[in-house]
């Protein structure tokens, strides 16, 4: 994916790093460890052996994910004041794309130290970053976002966990509050290999069980810029029955 660091070596560092983080992933081509449902030993794994080098996260390319950025381009003035919540924020950049658009931020990771390197990267930030877990986040949160941002996060859980997650990300919704979700595509029939599990047309479906309608669903091709077919859907939380 396009905006990497201008750093010379970053590419090369990245693909070295995707060798060796498959290497240790216990869900590489296997279920996930039951006692570990959310790979936090693996994600932690990361961070650690990534020593401050961006490069060695492979999620991380220090801007943000660009259907963020072109949807962020697209409210021309809309987020101003908007309540928004960054799920699975990783190094920052996303969410202070959100910011930088008028928007009041709160974004977590679950793990700590990649909330930590956030802040180091953006030391003057108005972004409300924390540590949590999407399926226990605080009571506080329920039913308070405007407008809750998911990028990969979904595609990083197993498929029999994507209820739950669904549920979980719907409860932070206000009413009539919308939920973008950009993540991997697959067609329905396609092996689900993974991680990561790119997501099925099915998954709206899904969504609309737990009050999320569509807006919009965008199926976008690969492009140099994005370089695999991803999901780009704008849901809004409906309790009409």
């Amino acid at each position: 994916m396009s905006g990497f660091s201008s750093d010379p070596g970053f590419a090369e560092r990245r693909a070295r790093a995707r060798i060796e983080l498959d290497a240790i992933d216990p869900a590489k081509g296997a279920a996930p460890d039951a006692a570990d449902p959310l790979r936090r030993g693996w994600f932690e794994a990361v961070y650690a052996l990534a020593e401050n080098d961006a490069a060695r996260v492979p999620w991380a390319n220090l801007s943000p994910h660009p259907l963020t950025r072109s949807f962020v381009d697209l409210q021309m003035r809309g987020l101003e004041g908007l309540c928004v919540l960054d799920v699975g924020c990783g190094l920052g950049d996303n969410a202070e794309c959100f910011s930088a658009a008028g928007a009041d931020v709160t974004a977590f990771d679950l793990v700590e130290e990649a909330v930590q390197w956030a802040k180091r990267r953006f030391p003057d930030s108005k972004v409300a970053y924390s540590a949590e877990d999407l399926f226990k986040v605080p009571p506080e949160w329920r039913e308070k976002f405007d407008l809750v941002h998911e990028c990969y996060t979904l595609q990083a859980l197993a498929p029999e966990l994507l209820p739950k997650a669904l549920a979980a990300l719907a409860s932070l919704l206000a009413p009539d509050g919308k939920l973008l979700v950009i993540a991997r595509a697959r067609d329905e029939d396609a092996p689900a290999s993974g991680p990561p599990w790119p997501l099925p047309p099915s998954i709206f479906a899904q969504a609309e069980r737990h009050g999320l309608r569509r807006v919009v669903i965008e199926d976008i091709a690969a492009t140099a810029e994005v370089p695999i077919r991803h999901w780009r859907a704008l849901l809004r939380r409906s309790d009409a029955a």
